[in-house]
């Protein structure tokens, strides 16, 4: 049979009848998408509100972390304290301001012996009076000249400071003092440190051999016992 004589089959692919039940000689295949007709685009998705995340509150400004000992910078060197002194004076300023006390000085000098009549002229300040004047200090403070009956009052720390200017005076003018200066101060250091050592060697003992029920060195009742003035 030629192709023009064949037959049109026409062929019913719907799966339902008009009632909506299915048609038992349905195609069991799927149907298949028709290429002419365009996929319809999916919904635009819709927009998810940005995320709000909690603002950390602003960090108060806190000292740096400390660096691990080999990552540290090297420390910076400490400014002398000669940086914070004032500039020196100059030898004009000296001598204007010695010419001045100078005369203030015997100004006042007139008016006590006019105000005193008789009164010896003071000595002029010598080596020997600075070193005796601070000797003096010294054995004050570590009790002596104390009137007796009453307990001494001493001054440990006071004493280790007279000390310790004598020494200084000893160091800084090591080389300048005559024969006689520096037996002076040398007898004076060796004075008031051996009485230093007597001193605190004393109260050592005393607060060793104290009991219970006595009474505490210097107290009433307890004459003769140095008493340590803080």
């Amino acid at each position: 049979m030629s192709e023009q004589n064949k037959p049109f089959v026409v062929t019913d692919r719907r799966k339902f009848t008009l009632d909506g039940t299915p048609r038992p000689d349905a195609d069991p295949s799927p149907e298949r998408e028709s290429r002419d007709t365009p996929a319809e685009p999916a919904p635009a998705a819709a927009a998810a509100p940005p995320l709000e995340f909690p603002q950390a509150a602003a960090a108060e400004p806190g000292p740096p972390a400390a660096l691990p000992p080999a990552a540290q910078p090297p420390a910076e060197p400490t400014p002398t304290a000669e940086a914070d002194l004032p500039p020196a004076p100059t030898a004009k300023e000296m001598e204007q301001a010695n010419a001045a006390y100078q005369q203030t000085s015997e100004r006042l000098e007139t008016a006590v012996r006019a105000a005193n009549p008789g009164m010896d002229h003071p000595p002029a300040m010598s080596f020997e009076q600075i070193v005796q004047s601070i000797y003096m200090t010294t054995i004050l403070q570590l009790g002596g000249g104390t009137q007796e009956g009453q307990a001494p009052k001493v001054d440990l720390m006071g004493a280790r400071g007279s000390i310790d200017m004598l020494a200084i005076l000893a160091e800084k003018t090591k080389g300048n003092l005559t024969a006689d200066e520096q037996r002076l101060l040398d007898s004076a250091l060796f004075e008031v440190r051996m009485g230093f050592l007597e001193v605190t060697q004393a109260l050592a003992r005393s607060a060793a051999s104290r009991q219970p029920g006595t009474p505490a060195p210097g107290a009433p009742g307890s004459p003769g016992r140095p008493t340590i003035v803080r």
